[in-house]
């Protein structure tokens, strides 16, 4: 009886910029309402709950599967974030009746922002490790949860509402670049679009 064994190494794409380009996707359309360019959520529950949850989502299984804790922590949380942003969103609407629009409380956003802003800073630390891009782009969230944080709770309204908007576009537009360094670099075999050294410090 034979008692060879073969072993089958399955190769997964890097997901990080499907994941990227759901980010950058959402960012860009919740920021436009944000800086007030746009009016109303409506049509941005699509984008968040498409792009921003499900994009992310898939990039979080997938990174699962090459075995990247980080990767797959960072797109899942973020996932999982805009899944719940578009409900409260939902639910403020009045789609699930007006008991519950007549029960919110705004300060529990804060709350989960709080908790958003706390997972973000760890998760800072860890992309300093990885590139210079994916760094921006998390100290950027840093200033995004930051802002949302003190805006729910009502502190300085004006401005941390404005430095949430400036932040959430500032993630877009990075996060765009991200995307493209992920897919060209891949695609042509070299450093097509920099993405910059890992800082070196924790490793």
């Amino acid at each position: 009886m034979s008692t060879n064994t073969n072993n089958v190494k399955i190769t997964n794409a890097d997901p990080s910029a499907i994941g990227l380009f759901g980010l950058a996707m959402v960012t860009l359309v919740a920021s436009s309402q944000k800086l007030g360019l746009t009016t109303g959520v409506s049509f941005i529950i699509p984008w968040a709950i498409f792009l921003g949850a499900f994009a992310q989502l898939f990039a979080a299984i997938n990174d699962s599967k090459r075995n990247n804790t980080f990767g797959t922590t960072a797109f899942g949380g973020y996932a999982f974030f805009w899944f719940a942003v578009a409900f409260s969103w939902m639910i403020k609407l009045g789609v699930f009746g007006q008991n519950m629009v007549n029960d919110i409380d705004s300060k529990q956003l804060g709350f989960a922002f709080l908790g958003y802003l706390i997972f973000t800073i760890f998760m800072t630390i860890g992309a300093m490790e990885t590139h210079k891009v994916l760094f921006t782009i998390f100290f950027l969230i840093d200033f995004l949860f930051l802002g949302l944080t003190l805006s729910s709770f009502d502190i300085a309204y004006e401005i941390t509402h404005k430095i949430a908007a400036f932040a959430e576009l500032g993630i877009s537009i990075v996060s765009f670049y991200g995307s493209a360094a992920a897919v060209l670099n891949e695609h042509f075999g070299k450093e097509f679009l920099p993405v910059g050294k890992p800082f070196g410090i924790f490793k």
